[in-house]
């Protein structure tokens, strides 16, 4: 690469600023596990607190919740981001096997595609043939597949991610039991639980730059309807001491 271009690149990534989008991947993974973390364990804590059960059992109730919820999460995600990944593969084999059999072919349908952006046919096919010469099965993944490093996840780091995030969000719910009074545990509980998945919300929409307020709402609803819907189960099939 010519100095002075390896400059100026150098120069455009140090002031190039960061869009909210590049933050998604692990911004959802991260809101994802907590906020399921808190509604998960709050809603069977308030279920088993309207059915009549006594600190030890419900005690019991949220950390078995809270195991089984982060082994859950890990095993889901680490499935998930597995199929991702044999797809990915798959679909690079593909291009591989397209690219040394039909070069000509793939080439044009990469400048087509670039001509489908509102790029001229001439710059579309120049554009085409220099990324083909300089990484051809990159710019077909890319380009044609939408699949770059960025979307590639790996699957262990994923699951214990997950598994974390559970922990951290459904944590809390467990302490608050430890350490609350029996009177009026239920609510205090409730009450809690939505001030904390209210603050999640808004902080995961400020770190990807939307609306606090609509964030945090959404959030709160939610575990509101769930933790209502676990209330009025644990009161229909309560039992009394």
């Amino acid at each position: 690469m010519h100095p002075n271009l390896s400059n100026e690149l150098e120069r455009h990534q140090l002031n190039d600023h960061q869009h909210f989008s590049q933050r998604m991947g692990w911004l959802r993974a991260a809101v994802l596990g907590a906020n399921d973390g808190i509604i998960s364990v709050v809603s069977l804590i308030v279920g088993v607190i309207a059915a009549g059960a006594d600190r030890d059992h419900i005690l019991l109730v949220a950390i078995a919740a809270l195991v089984a919820g982060a082994l859950s999460m890990a095993a889901g995600e680490y499935v998930s981001v597995s199929s991702q990944s044999d797809t990915e593969k798959a679909d690079s084999e593909i291009e591989k096997k397209a690219l040394a059999e039909e070069w000509d072919t793939e080439k044009h349908e990469l400048a087509l595609i670039y001509m489908e952006r509102g790029v001229s046919a001439e710059t579309a096919h120049q554009v085409a043939h220099e990324l083909m010469e300089h990484d051809a099965l990159d710019a077909h993944l890319r380009d044609e597949l939408g699949l770059s490093d960025i979307h590639s996840a790996n699957p262990i780091q994923a699951a214990i991610a997950s598994a974390l995030s559970f922990i951290v969000g459904g944590v809390i719910p467990v302490i608050l039991v430890a350490i609350l009074p029996d009177n009026n545990l239920g609510t205090i509980m409730t009450i809690s639980s939505l001030i904390l998945l209210g603050a999640l919300g808004a902080l995961s929409a400020w770190v990807g730059g939307a609306n606090m307020f609509k964030g945090a709402m959404r959030v709160v609803i939610w575990g509101g309807i769930a933790m209502a819907i676990t209330t009025g189960v644990g009161m229909m099939f309560g039992v009394t001491a």
